[in-house]
């Protein structure tokens, strides 16, 4: 099989306070996942630790320092986002699970890997930790396939909220396309469809928030109209993917209405993105997704379909409309959503 997951049952080592929805139970769920893929007869790596040399293509020192000050130590780094004595190690593992995955597709070992990983990532910015996040691990792996040769990379990001992070890495950058489906408004207020990027990186920076209760619908309207027109355009060599399951409609944090059968779609469409421009190389690295039930059946999905000959994306069929997910329902979020970044992106794609 060609795909790879990347796991270590150190993820659970990261603690948080009681309460707080990015707990070490997520990475019970990632585990029993690897397990399923494991008696499956698929292969599961532990990852091994970033280096610093990895992690300052994307952080400043002074950052990579203070973070790896508060190893032994319980810090509040801001309101949302903690350490425990082990966190710093464990952040050090979800990166450099991230690069793992981008060294085993872009070296020939297998098409496609799944970096199953807490803390999440692209909140962090260079020189900030936020939104639960520590290291940009998506970033941090983009930056290093960009030294194996990775002429153009693409990263989707379909968390539920937007990663600022990972788009101010790479905003004034044209051989990294960033697109990121997201709520709006909501936490941290960026990614507006106006943020296209900046300098020469100038419409390689695709935004497309949705109002609160988007649903199926709407995705798969984003995606056809926007997300798969722009990446079939770039025609990246390598495609990565912030892969958060928060927008869940059982997610405590969010409140959009993806069904579990969405991520599968989602994925699905990037996958099939991936084998016409970049071999089939894809990579997938967790963010969000705090209903443990939602996240575990979400990522089971994800495997399914990452797992499965490629095949068409089988988007959830709306209740209301039972001959096509979208004949009778007016996705009007996804629309409003896909004529803004269509406003936005006109001088640069055609959409």
């Amino acid at each position: 099989m060609s795909l790879i997951l990347i796991s270590s049952g150190r993820f659970a080592e990261h603690q948080t306070p009681p309460g707080h929805p990015e707990s070490p139970e997520r990475a019970e769920v990632m585990d029993g996942v690897a397990a399923r893929w494991r008696q499956r007869g698929g292969e599961v790596v532990a990852p091994r630790a970033a280096t610093r040399e990895q992690l300052a293509r994307v952080h400043d020192p002074d950052y990579l320092r203070r973070i790896s000050e508060t190893t032994g130590r319980a810090v509040a780094l801001d309101p949302d986002t903690y350490t425990s004595p082990e966190s710093y190690e464990v952040a050090l593992l979800a990166a450099g699970a991230a690069i793992d995955g981008v060294e085993r597709v872009l070296g020939g070992s297998g098409q496609t890997a799944f970096a199953l990983v807490r803390p999440p990532g692209h909140h962090a910015e260079r020189n900030r930790s936020m939104g639960f996040c520590l290291f940009n691990n998506v970033a941090v792996a983009t930056r290093h396939a960009r030294t194996l040769g990775a002429g153009r990379v693409a990263i989707v990001d379909f968390d539920v909220h937007h990663g600022n992070g990972t788009q101010h890495a790479f905003e004034g950058d044209a051989d990294v396309m960033y697109v990121s489906t997201h709520q709006s408004p909501y936490y941290p207020g960026t990614g507006g469809s106006e943020e296209i990027g900046v300098g020469a990186g100038k419409g390689f920076t695709v935004n497309l928030p949705l109002e609160v209760g988007a649903g199926d619908d709407d995705y798969r309207l984003v995606f056809a109209e926007i997300v798969v027109p722009v990446l079939r355009q770039f025609k990246p060599d390598l495609l990565l993917v912030s892969a958060g399951f928060d927008a869940h409609e059982r997610d405590p944090l969010g409140s959009m209405r993806l069904t579990t059968r969405a991520f599968g779609a989602m994925t699905a469409e990037l996958r099939r993105v991936a084998e016409q421009y970049c071999s089939g190389r894809i990579v997938l690295v967790t963010e969000g997704g705090y209903d443990l039930q939602a996240f575990a059946a979400s990522l089971d999905a994800v495997v399914e379909v990452l797992a499965s000959p490629i095949s068409e994306p089988q988007w959830p069929r709306s209740p209301r409309s039972p001959m096509s997910p979208m004949s009778n329902v007016a996705p009007n979020r996804g629309r409003a959503a896909a004529a803004a970044a269509k406003q936005a992106l006109a001088s640069y794609w055609r959409l």
